[in-house]
Order: structure tokens, then C-alpha cells, then sequence
């Protein structure tokens, strides 16, 4: 019985997520409704409410999940070889490929700005601590140089998803590896 009460719950709160997700995609959270949501998602508000106080609740449970896949992705690489950082890089592009719609909406204008921002800092800490550990002579620099690639991959990542994911994860993984690691010299003639 327990299960088929943990099956009820996880389809209520995917049908919630489903329905913020898709109403996220037409304009911003302020501009949303619980009962909006809860129409979509054919729940109604108490359901809604004894899952999330509000809406924000909702989008930081969201947010938060992706988070810790990502942070979990992250750490199980080793950024020291160049091939290890495609295949990490690729592996999170997939990620982004496989729950599409909810990366898509919130790395889009109508996305929460400080989950973007959590993001490129979950990133950076993990870039950082490569350029400290790993080449000295840069730690200096280490800062600068994170933020920028971050900022960089990031700005690729959410054009790739807003234009439709044209090319492989495989393909953006490498443009975004070659440009951290050789800047545009591979480009130049």
C-alpha cells in the first residue's frame, strides 16, 4: 500500500512540476498562479499545498534537484585531463538534453536569475579549485579565469537550448573545452 501511496505522491508532484514548467515558459514566476498551476496539473489547491507553501517553494525544490545532480555530476570527474573535461561536460549537456523543458525554461528570460547564478558558482567552485590545486602559477589569476569561462559556457549552454539543441552535446562539449582551454586560436587562421 505505502508504494502505491509514494507512486500517487510522485505523480502529483510531477504533474505540479510539469505545469509550473510549462506556465514558466510563457512568462515569469510573478506572474503565475497557484490555481493556474493547479488547473494545468487538473490538482487541486490543498493537494497543491500540502506538497509546497508557494509557488517558490515549488521552483527551489525544482532548482535544488538539479543542483545536486549537477553538483553530483561535477564531482565525479577529474578536470586534470582534457578528455575526462569533455566527457564531464558532455555528460551535463546531456543532463540538460534529458530534462530539456526544465532546463530549458529556467536558463530562458522567464528563469529564476539566482538559480542561474547558483549554477555558474556550483561551476566556478569546481573550476576554481582545478586552477588553485593543479597550476599554481595561476591561482592569481584563477578568479578572473573561472569567472570567465563559466560566464562563457553558460552563455553557450542557454543559446544551444534556446535555438533548439542543433548540435550534440558531444559537439558543444568540445566547442566549450577547446575555447576554455585554447581560447579562439583553433578558430584563427
Amino acid at each position: 500500500m505505502s508504494s502505491k501511496i509514494d507512486r500517487r505522491i510522485k505523480y502529483t508532484r510531477l504533474a505540479l512540476k510539469d505545469s509550473f514548467m510549462k506556465l514558466m515558459q510563457e512568462k515569469p514566476v510573478t506572474k503565475i498562479t497557484i490555481k493556474e498551476v493547479c488547473e494545468l496539473a487538473d490538482i487541486n489547491r490543498s493537494t497543491f499545498y500540502s506538497h509546497y507553501t508557494d509557488l517558490y517553494d515549488l521552483l527551489n525544490q525544482i532548482e535544488d534537484g538539479i543542483i545536486e545532480d549537477l553538483n553530483q555530476t561535477l564531482s565525479s570527474f577529474n578536470y586534470t585531463k582534457n578528455e575526462e573535461a569533455i566527457q564531464m561536460t558532455e555528460t551535463l549537456l546531456e543532463y540538460l538534453v534529458k530534462n530539456n523543458e526544465s532546463s530549458q525554461t529556467l536558463f530562458s528570460e522567464h528563469g529564476n536569475p539566482e538559480f542561474q547564478k547558483k549554477v555558474m558558482m556550483l561551476a566556478h567552485r569546481h573550476l576554481i579549485n582545478f586552477l588553485i590545486t593543479d597550476r599554481n602559477n595561476l591561482s592569481f589569476n584563477a578568479e578572473y579565469l573561472s569567472l570567465f569561462i563559466v560566464n562563457g559556457s553558460i552563455h553557450v549552454i542557454q543559446h544551444w537550448l534556446k535555438n533548439g539543441l542543433q548540435e550534440s552535446p558531444k559537439e558543444i562539449a568540445e566547442l566549450i573545452i577547446t575555447l576554455a582551454d585554447r581560447g579562439l586560436s583553433p578558430f584563427q587562421g
